[in-house]
């Protein structure tokens, strides 16, 4: 959603906003102050949410929670979308809770639906690294981290990949999801290590082929990939997401399960992949 949208026109409040209780509680009256203003110190953090919606009411909860928490990083704004349709479609929501952190008067991220507030705090997280140094309210952020003696299964499968051999990497990173299968850390490098080595194989030529023949299916994936490997993650799911659209039975999953694969070279949280989901979501229904 970053940079889609115009909020402009909300500068201009309705004469008859309906007064929403509650402490971070914003309107169409004070959504500029509150808000706009406000996303020119800190991140502004959107919650649009329905009473008809418990789960929507759930999440604003933990929202509430967590901002109290939080060193003044980021503010919190909830809206009941019905009593303040303007914001809603300033925003172009199209599912209840939607929330969208703004800053400098501007989307920078977004989700929707109820999400475990791991993922809540992950994607908080994203967005205070996005703009710290951008914004004058926003932290240092002093982390201190305690020493950890490195863990020598790691150091081995590490060192196997610095020497490019992928084999023996992904070799010791399974040994330690046999013994760990829950091991987080293990499944995401084996997902990085298996795409690399899967990219070593490719083509270079595969990204023009893709473009040459869209219906080419196997080129597009292959394609995807060496997006991904160039560092354009966004041409890489848009481009599967294209296949997923104009494909049907085998081929369609075979996209969408690739895609799917991509996405989990990523935090979940990342707003790249959440809008890339939404997409999917809309390709897919």
């Amino acid at each position: 959603m970053s940079g889609a949208v115009d909020l402009s026109a909300l500068k201009q409040p309705a004469a008859s906003a309906a007064d929403v209780p509650g402490d971070h509680a914003v309107t169409e009256a004070n959504f500029e102050e509150r808000v706009l203003r406000r996303s020119t110190q800190v991140p502004v953090v959107v919650a649009l949410y329905s009473q008809r919606s418990p789960g929507s009411i759930e999440l604003v909860k933990l929202l509430e929670k967590l901002v109290a928490q939080n060193g003044g990083d980021w503010d919190l704004a909830t809206v009941e979308a019905e009593a303040n349709m303007r914001i809603a479609q300033a925003f172009g929501v199209q599912g209840i809770p939607t929330v969208v952190a703004v800053a400098a008067g501007q989307p920078l991220a977004d989700f929707t639906g109820n999400q475990p507030e791991e993922q809540v705090t992950q994607w908080l997280a994203a967005v205070i690294d996005a703009v710290r140094g951008k914004l004058p309210g926003v932290g240092e952020g002093e982390a201190v981290e305690s020493e950890v003696p490195e863990d020598p299964r790691f150091v081995a499968a590490e060192e196997a990949l610095e020497n490019g051999d992928f084999d023996a990497a992904i070799t010791a990173y399974q040994a330690i999801l046999t013994a760990e299968p829950n091991n987080a850390e293990a499944k995401a490098a084996l997902r990085q290590v298996q795409f690399l080595s899967r990219v070593q194989e490719l083509d270079p030529a595969a990204t023009a082929k893709a473009d040459a023949d869209p219906s080419d299916l196997d080129a597009a994936i292959a394609a995807a990939d060496l997006d991904m490997f160039n560092q354009q993650p966004e041409a890489a799911f848009d481009r599967l997401i294209a296949q997923v659209k104009r494909t049907a039975g085998d081929d369609r999953t075979r996209a969408r399960t690739h895609l799917l694969e991509l996405f989990e070279l990523f935090d979940p949280a990342e707003p790249i992949v959440m809008a890339a989901r939404r997409k999917l979501a809309a390709a897919l229904y």
